[in-house]
């Protein structure tokens, strides 16, 4: 199972937000190339980066690509990707894999025409806040889980980073209903967990879970994952 760790970005500083709210921040630095940086030297191959201005406007900031590109690490992108011209524009500039929200949930055929060329470079986020998968930056209502899981499979896209929107940035573990529901909902598909994990216990029982891999976040930044010691343990 990989480990991500992850870089959210909210006005040009490093944060956490608390179950989605963007009013509810606790920052942890003003330079997201420095802490790709650092966790690249800490030993991560993936670094996981969220524009949550992006995600909240729908429009990416093509210069905060530049700043976490050429890092060491490849670079898993959401935040703003809502088509194949976005998609494009952050291959170019160096991103390794896009994540797609909003197009999962209520354009997959925008999701397939990014997918097109290169489908293991895009993933599909399944956001879910109670029961639903959104987009916009978690801002809306949603729709209905199992749709948009069939909708991405439909499209071509076999990567899927489940995130429970509840559990994000509470320590309170992953949401483990939920992550059974949408393996069995797509079996075959590589899973990205997020959401809760609080410890290397809860990484354990992910990969024992059958996730591909694990995005961690405030659990690194408050010390409760080190994450070199994570790396090694699943190597």
């Amino acid at each position: 199972m990989k480990i991500l760790p992850a870089v959210d970005v909210l006005g040009g500083r490093v944060v956490r937000l608390r179950q989605g709210d963007y009013g509810e921040v606790t920052d942890y630095g003003d330079s997201p190339a420095e802490q790709v940086a650092a966790w690249r030297r800490a030993g991560a191959e993936w670094v996981h980066v969220i524009d949550l201005d992006g995600a909240r406007t729908g429009k990416p900031d093509p210069k905060l690509w530049n700043e976490v590109t050429g890092r060491g690490a490849a670079v898993q992108w959401g935040g703003g990707i809502r088509g194949r011209e976005e998609a494009e524009a952050a291959f170019r500039a160096g991103i390794d894999r896009v994540i797609m929200g909003t197009a999962a949930v209520w354009e997959p055929s925008r999701l397939a025409e990014a997918a097109a060329g290169s489908p293991e470079r895009v993933m599909a986020a399944v956001d879910v806040k109670d029961g639903r998968a959104a987009g916009r930056g978690w801002l809306e209502e949603g729709r209905d889980l199992e749709s948009v899981v069939e909708s991405v499979l439909a499209a071509g896209v076999g990567s899927l980073l489940v995130t429970a929107v509840r559990r994000d940035g509470t320590l309170q573990g992953p949401d483990w209903e939920l992550l059974s529901r949408v393996r069995r909902l797509a079996p075959e598909a590589h899973i990205q967990a997020a959401g809760g994990i609080a410890g290397v216990d809860d990484l354990r029982r992910l990969s024992e879970e059958g996730m591909d891999g694990a995005v961690v976040g405030r659990a690194l930044y408050e010390g409760a994952v080190d994450l070199a010691e994570a790396l090694r343990i699943f190597a």
